[in-house]
């Protein structure tokens, strides 16, 4: 396995790139989750609520959502390693700008930024993964930044609590900076061999009613999961259905909308007839199931802990220990394994294995100790972080070279779409299972409601999981990806680079 790394990183080029992604993963990574740790501590320094400081992660996911697509055909006009780069600068500066903020306001603005620099990032990583890397090495490829966003992730577990305590909120968003500058100096070298690669001409006409659609599509799509409702913030209350489960209709209209001027369209952002492509759609379905999965997992999880088993939010952190600590190598196993045997049904056997997990953890909730939750979870953990790599690897080889912006973005927006229907969808059947007056019952009556709602709502997760399973497992492999992977790999220079 270490050999055929080795391979990977055979040319300076891709090297670079990967030095590159990985670093640009770690910041979008910090960026986003752990910052909400750092929202009490804003509503108290700004003396305003939770409900005020919460724009400051909703605004930033609305600019990742809303313009992640668009950003992925932007670098296919005007160069994916140009568009990634300004991303990396926008992030980076928007994230140092917060650190000196004065008002509330001004961080909102200033996370708007660093959420425009993300989309611009991720939309066009991918991308530029592929046109770097053989079909049969993606998956080794892809497992890389995915680590080095594990790594984000844990940096921000461990030490921002720590600033927060001891230094300030200021310094949370501060240490975005180094990280962002080295993000920056990393893809310098690689902007610099593949800025003028571009997969269309730069003087065509500009879908600008495409563009405002699907804009508007990612800010209602981002909005449908976030809690702009009164009442609890929560998924399960009357007030939060009344108003999740309509957004998420008005997403679907618009969406709608979208692609019927989309076929209209001479230069359409996204061509629809790449969807009658059945391997690149049933590839998109996969991804939208597996992240419902996803944040099924991180909306269940915290219920199951806190209401369920009565324990603080520190405990939910102990409970997603695994994945965390499997997330930094299984990765590269599960690409090492795709590209060397191509597995034809990895894919859906990933799927079943976190179906598996659910099942058996929602059968046996009830009848547990707390401490053996990090146990069974280990089923859910193994899966998902073997599945992410080859899935994006099969997202990217659905569609020839020539389309690989359509194909980053989609696979970005998709990410985005299973995340939204995921929380709402999980918290609406946990709903289903609490009884109307659930927040007069005592601590200890309420836990049995919540631990059967948790069961209900898992077996929904299963239901849908094994659905995406069933789409991987008829999933053929395109026949011009079968050419290209008995070819031998590129010479860098056909990718804008070289040694």
């Amino acid at each position: 396995m270490f050999a055929d790394l080795r391979l990977l990183l055979n040319t300076r080029s891709r090297k670079e790139t990967l030095l590159a992604l990985t670093a640009a993963y770690m910041l979008v990574q910090l960026s986003s989750l752990p910052v909400a740790i750092s929202l009490p501590t804003l509503a108290k320094a700004f003396n305003t609520g939770i409900d005020d400081t919460a724009w400051i992660v909703i605004i930033y996911l609305m600019m990742l959502g809303a313009f992640v697509l668009l950003g992925a055909r932007l670098g296919d006009r005007y160069g994916h390693a140009r568009v990634f780069f300004i991303g990396i600068v926008l992030s980076t500066a928007g994230s140092g700008f917060i650190a000196v903020s004065q008002e509330l306001w001004h961080i909102s603005v200033w996370r708007a930024i660093a959420g425009l620099g993300s989309a611009m990032v991720m939309g066009n990583a991918n991308a530029i993964l592929a046109a770097n890397f053989e079909p049969r090495e993606r998956g080794r490829a892809f497992a890389v930044p995915i680590i080095g966003a594990r790594f984000g992730t844990l940096i921000g577990l461990a030490f921002f609590g720590v600033l927060l305590q001891f230094v300030g909120w200021r310094m949370v968003f501060m240490t975005f900076v180094p990280i962002g500058l080295l993000a920056t100096v990393a893809s310098i070298p690689m902007v610099r061999r593949q800025a003028n690669v571009k997969t269309e001409r730069d003087d065509g006409p500009v879908d600008w009613l495409g563009g405002i659609l699907l804009v508007a599509a990612g800010v209602v799509l981002v909005l449908s999961g976030s809690h702009l409702h009164g009442g609890e913030e929560s998924y399960t209350s009357p007030d939060a259905l009344t108003y999740h489960l309509p957004m998420h209709l008005v997403f679907i209209v618009m969406l709608g909308a979208f692609f019927l001027v989309e076929r209209r369209m001479s230069n359409p952002i996204v061509d629809v007839r790449h969807f009658k492509q059945a391997p690149f759609s049933l590839s998109l379905a996969t991804n939208v199931t597996y992240h419902f999965s996803m944040l099924a997992t991180m909306t269940l999880v915290p219920v199951l802990v806190e209401e369920g088993f009565g324990k603080p939010p520190l405990y939910v952190t102990i409970v997603l220990l695994p994945s965390q600590v499997l997330g930094l190598f299984m990765p590269m196993v599960a690409g090492w394994v795709y590209d060397r045997y191509q597995p034809r049904l990895m894919r859906p056997v990933m799927m079943v294995v976190i179906a598996g997990g659910f099942l058996v953890l929602s059968t046996v909730a009830a009848d547990i100790p707390f401490w053996a939750l990090p146990l069974l979870m280990i089923p859910i953990s193994v899966g998902t972080n073997m599945f992410n790599p080859i899935n994006n690897a099969t997202v990217m080889n659905s569609l020839p070279l020539e389309h690989r912006g359509v194909a980053s973005g989609m696979m970005e927006t998709t990410r985005e779409m299973g995340h939204a229907l995921g929380a709402t969808t999980a918290a609406a059947v946990l709903a289903l299972a609490l009884p109307a007056g659930i927040s007069r019952l005592s601590d200890s009556a309420a836990q049995g409601f919540y631990i059967q709602g948790f069961q209900l709502s898992s077996l929904m997760v299963v239901f849908v999981l094994c659905f995406g399973a069933f789409l991987a497992y008829i999933y053929r492999t395109p026949d011009f990806y079968r050419r290209a992977s008995q070819t031998t790999a590129r010479p860098a220079s056909s990718t804008g680079s070289g040694d």
